[in-house]
């Protein structure tokens, strides 16, 4: 897919590849989880997220004086971001938190890592774009990885309700859902900053406004202590992510962006390795590398 305007001359705009912003959002994403994890020693994960949507969409904030458009408040395509703002981080993690405590980690992980197969097809069927036979195979050895690794040394959860199968599935449905309505915005105002910049603040809105009217924002918070610094971090990273992914689905096509982006668990992984030392190489860990690295490739010169 070309381009759909020449880029902005400003430091947010590189001329990359939209493979490589894929990749550097499943970077981010993966550097940004790990940071929330060592915060969640020390604070609760409701306020913990909350704190890092609200510091993602602070990061915008700051810089709006000087990569702001003001121009595109009153171009109607912006209420697309402000709508997915409205379920997605908020529902989708929700969704997905609800989603483990009643089916457990395995298979929670495994069924949210259906969100490829969910983009790929409304990339098609919605945007009319084109699926290659390369692109088909590694989006399928992407998510094979990754259900590989969701299922590393863990047991499957009994006794839940065929019901809960929804929420898995529901979250990683609304996921793809944001990255097309997203792409289809950034269609009539091409700036990934605006859309990054109304979405999370959307979120940050929704996400404070029902823990509060719950009752629950708040209730024990302190910004004192290391949780919530690693979850302002880590927000910084969710927010450098996103930025990358929408640079990525305005250049690129959603069959070929979202499997890449799917790869997150697998940078999480090597994270976990080589730097925060949680894990060890083991033989799973070795096939999901064999599947998709190869996979990615294909995608990238063949999608």
């Amino acid at each position: 897919m070309q381009y759909a305007r020449p880029l902005p001359e400003h430091p947010l705009f590189i001329d990359l590849p939209p493979y490589a912003f894929a990749l550097l959002a499943a970077f981010l994403f993966a550097v940004g989880s790990q940071l929330q994890a060592i915060g969640l020693a020390t604070i609760d994960s409701r306020n913990g997220t909350a704190i890092g949507i609200a510091t993602s969409a602070l990061c915008f904030w700051l810089v709006a004086p000087w990569f702001l458009e003001t121009r595109h408040f009153a171009n109607t395509a912006a209420l697309l971001f402000i709508g997915i703002g409205l379920i997605r981080p908020a529902l989708s993690a929700n969704l997905g938190v609800a989603a483990i405590r009643h089916l457990g980690p395995t298979l929670a992980g495994t069924l949210s890592s259906m969100s490829p197969f969910f983009g790929v097809a409304l990339g098609v069927l919605w945007l009319g774009e084109e699926l290659t036979w390369a692109v088909a195979g590694g989006t399928v050895g992407i998510v094979a990885a990754v259900v590989m690794l969701s299922q590393s040394g863990a047991r499957i959860a009994g006794g839940w309700p065929l019901w809960a199968l929804a929420l898995p599935i529901g979250a990683a449905a609304i996921r793809s859902f944001g990255h097309a309505v997203n792409k289809i915005g950034m269609i009539s105002i091409p700036d990934p900053y605006f859309a990054t910049l109304l979405g999370f603040s959307t979120s940050a809105l929704v996400t404070i406004g029902v823990q509060s009217a719950r009752g629950e924002f708040g209730k024990g918070l302190t910004l004192r202590g290391p949780g919530p610094v690693w979850f302002m971090v880590g927000g910084t990273m969710f927010a450098a992510a996103v930025l990358s992914l929408n640079h990525a689905l305005m250049r690129g096509d959603i069959v070929t962006v979202t499997p890449i982006v799917a790869a997150t668990p697998v940078f999480t992984l090597l994270l976990s390795i080589v730097v925060f030392r949680r894990e060890k190489i083991t033989v799973r860990t070795l096939l999901a590398l064999a599947l998709v690295v190869p996979a990615v490739v294909a995608v990238v010169l063949w999608g």
